[in-house]
């Protein structure tokens, strides 16, 4: 983060701080219920979204040699991820070209060439078809250069491996993510290894985890039992960079940097920062560390999260061990508190109690991630 943005927004919180009430908007928002479970909303999603737009699927590290490979899933269709002997990531449809069997069934590994379980077909992993058994009898004429494996836009930049399913419109992650960018790589994300990883099934729709996340007003009520005393009660901010947010959770420290002179402010210590890059990304930025949750919607009320805490790679040594694993423990627990909430709410939203969800004055930034949606779909 620039120096002088990070100045100015410790001056907006301490300025927030000192008013009362803290931040309100112009008038609080009704939010219809058809977002968080309509099939046709989320198929709308997930092709001008999911399927269409950048987003982060791996960490760099996930291919850490030349023929390392990897698989995952977006927007419902299985993707292939290769790094070739030269060094460059690589994405395929995880799909044989024969007869649309998954080729690849491993979660990761390093092949320099992949063999179809169904019939044998085999592709190098530059994506080259090198081998059909029987072909000259079973497909005559057959021209492999026209059965390789079909490319899928991709980039390694800032530390991670970005994917678009759009081949027609390529992948230009820096103007995808705008003035934004350069928090992203302030963060460094190459110079870090991914300690633990864990993934949650969640019986929720994909907006209300993000809404979830975006306000502090449920702080003091909902997470009473571990971070409430950490935070002011529903003191936050929120800023959006296109369709990307930075908010700013400050702890109750911030208010001592008041009689702190300015060159020893570093919001980091302070604060929790939580960055939404849309489509599935967040980042939940601490004083040492951050906590990469990937969300990927599977359907209207149901999304798989996937939480990585990331360390500095010089600092993940046998002593520190412990140290990352009780931060990563303690973030899980509270997340999953959160992620109770999204499946109660889920569940309440077809009991008919309510026609509308509502965001109050201090929760402007549920609605503006609500209308960056809509603009998405329209």
């Amino acid at each position: 983060m620039d120096r002088s943005v990070e100045i100015e927004l410790i001056d907006d919180l301490l300025g927030l701080q000192a008013q009362t009430p803290p931040f309100l908007d112009e008038q609080w928002h009704r939010e219809s219920l058809e977002r968080y479970y309509s099939p046709d909303i989320f198929r709308r999603e997930q092709a001008q979204i999911s399927a269409r737009l950048p987003q982060i699927i791996a960490h760099g590290s996930a291919l850490p040699e030349p023929n390392a490979y990897l698989t995952t899933e977006v927007a419902g269709r299985p993707v292939l991820l290769t790094r070739n002997e030269d060094g460059a990531v690589q994405a395929f449809f995880n799909v044989c070209r024969h007869r649309s069997a998954k080729m690849v069934r491993e979660h990761e590994g390093c092949e320099h060439r992949f063999r179809c379980p169904y019939h044998g077909w085999t592709w190098n992993n530059i994506g080259d078809l090198i081998g059909v058994p029987h072909e000259k009898t079973g497909f005559p004429g057959l021209d492999r250069s026209e059965f390789g494996l079909v490319p899928l836009p991709c980039q390694e930049y800032a530390g991670w491996i970005w994917l678009s399913l759009d081949s027609d419109s390529g992948i230009e992650v820096e103007h995808h993510l705008g003035d934004i960018r350069h928090d992203l790589l302030a963060m460094d994300a190459g110079s870090h290894k991914i300690f633990a990883t864990e993934t949650r099934e969640i019986k929720a729709n994909w907006n209300i985890l993000v809404e979830g996340g975006i306000e502090a007003y449920h702080f003091r009520v909902a997470h009473k039992n571990n971070i409430a005393d950490l935070f002011p009660d529903n003191l936050s901010s929120c800023h959006s960079y296109g369709p990307h947010l930075r908010s700013i959770l400050p702890r109750t420290t911030l208010a001592s940097l008041a009689d702190q002179p300015r060159e020893q402010w570093r919001l980091r210590d302070h604060a929790n920062i939580l960055y939404s890059f849309f489509p599935g990304a967040q980042f939940l930025v601490q004083s040492d560390h951050f906590v990469w949750i990937r969300g990927i919607p599977l359907g209207p009320d149901h999304t798989r999260l996937e939480l990585s805490t990331l360390v500095p790679g010089s600092e993940n040594t046998l002593a520190k061990q412990e140290y990352w694993r009780k931060n990563h423990a303690f973030t899980v627990l509270t997340l999953d508190e959160d992620f109770q909430l999204a499946e109660d709410i889920q569940s309440g939203l077809a009991s008919g109690a309510n026609s509308h969800l509502n965001f109050g004055r201090f929760e402007g930034a549920l609605d503006t991630f609500n209308r960056i949606v809509d603009q998405a779909i329209a």
